[in-house]
């Protein structure tokens, strides 16, 4: 059986992988581009369980591609969603400091979204009871442009424009090995042969794995974490009006426990943040040993849990006890009961984890002669994915202009 020869391989059908290949096929229309996604269906992983939020950009580090990318990311994304008319609203947000201790982070936070050019607004306790009268809060931040969005909608969206461009898309389809044949990549799948000009790995919670098969020797591991999380019931999702979140440890890139609404019209609490004992199990008793060992048996793993060991026992604490998640919650909307939470969905999130214990908190995108990789790309690479897409098309020009 022949192989069929592409132009451009990009493995992995979530967010990233898609909005990639869109933006390899607009920028060089004259290359064939296909994507493939080992699931029966897009988006299935992490671009399909998540907050929906549109990130302003006000966290990150100016000199940080998550800065760099998801401002111009975020318009990018406005515009595709206006243009192909997928729901999404401008809601903005508050960030909100519950006690003295967190004013210090919180004015932090304000002084770096004013230079990386977000507009916010600091707000005392009765500017934040004004926009969110549940909310209790000695302070906040209010940033007008965050949002929410359907990022299914947007994949299936991506989807259609990549077959439209003249592109295919290969679900069901699993990458099992990867060779070099000169200055070509050949890849063996289930779905049989493929020979290509480039390789993109955007696999996400298998993108380490990936690396490995084409050579590359990744310095970062990916571990998962599990994200729960809540919906409030109808009768309480007046609680909140838009988009509420807490003031993040700054040891961790997460953000915290925090409550949004949804394009859907449901109001989502969450996510904590556990260890996964399989890097696709979004069950408490879902385990994968080969998943659950690769993350325990590294030793960057034991030099993260050794020091935030506490961390790790109180949000397993939040993970189990509904008690205790309600009680993160009730520091930020007092008014929330027990029952008003209902049981609603989890995500994985693929967290690169480097050998000496720290949690990498930046996208990582490395090229390696005609691979390119995503070997991180957590919140807010949603919202950045247009312009991330648009950062690999570029890195491809010396491999795709011959």
């Amino acid at each position: 059986m022949d192989t069929p020869e592409v132009d451009v391989v990009v493995v992995g059908g979530g967010i990233i992988g898609l909005a990639t290949a869109y933006q390899i096929s607009r920028r060089f229309p004259e290359h064939q581009v296909i994507v493939l996604e080992k699931e029966k269906v897009l988006a299935l992983h992490q671009s399909g369980r998540n907050s929906g939020v549109l990130h302003s950009g006000i966290y990150y580090r100016a000199d940080s591609l998550k800065s760099a990318n998801c401002r111009d990311g975020r318009l990018a994304m406005q515009t595709f969603c206006e243009q192909y008319d997928i729901p999404h609203e401008i809601c903005g947000k508050v960030i909100v400091a519950t006690d003295e201790s967190e004013l210090g982070r919180l004015d932090e936070i304000y002084q770096r979204g004013q230079f990386n050019g977000i507009e916010c607004a600091k707000l005392n306790a009765d500017q934040l009871r004004a926009l969110e009268p549940y909310c209790r809060g000695i302070a906040a931040i209010h940033v007008k442009s965050a949002g929410i969005v359907d990022y299914r909608r947007v994949c299936f969206r991506l989807c259609e424009l990549i077959l439209e461009s003249g592109g295919a898309i290969h679900t069901d389809t699993r990458l099992l090995g990867v060779s070099q044949l000169k200055r070509q990549i050949v890849l063996e799948t289930t779905n049989g042969s493929f020979q290509t000009s480039l390789l993109v790995n955007c696999a996400g919670l298998q993108s380490d794995r990936v690396a490995k098969m084409c050579g590359h020797q990744p310095e970062v591991k990916i571990v998962p974490f599990r994200g729960e999380y809540y919906e409030l019931s109808e009768n309480a999702q007046h609680l909140c009006q838009n988009l509420i979140y807490p003031v993040p440890d700054p040891a961790f890139p997460f953000l915290g426990i925090h409550v949004t609404r949804t394009t859907f019209g449901t109001v989502e609490c969450g996510p904590n943040a556990v260890l996964a004992f399989a890097r696709e199990g979004y069950r408490k008793w879902d385990v994968n040993w080969q998943d659950l060992w690769d993350a325990v048996g590294y030793r960057g793993f034991h030099k993260l849990a050794a020091k935030h060991w506490s961390v790790g026992i109180e949000e397993m604490r939040r993970s189990y006890f509904q008690s205790a998640f309600l009680a993160s919650l009730q520091r930020l909307i007092p008014a929330v009961r027990a029952q008003d939470l209902l049981p609603g969905t989890s995500g994985v999130r693929a967290q690169a984890l480097r050998n000496d214990g720290s949690l990498v908190d930046d996208f990582v995108i490395q090229k390696e002669g005609n691979f390119i990789h995503v070997l991180n790309a957590p919140s807010p690479a949603a919202t950045a994915s247009l312009n991330i897409g648009a950062f690999i098309a570029e890195q491809s020009a010396d491999v795709l202009d011959f």
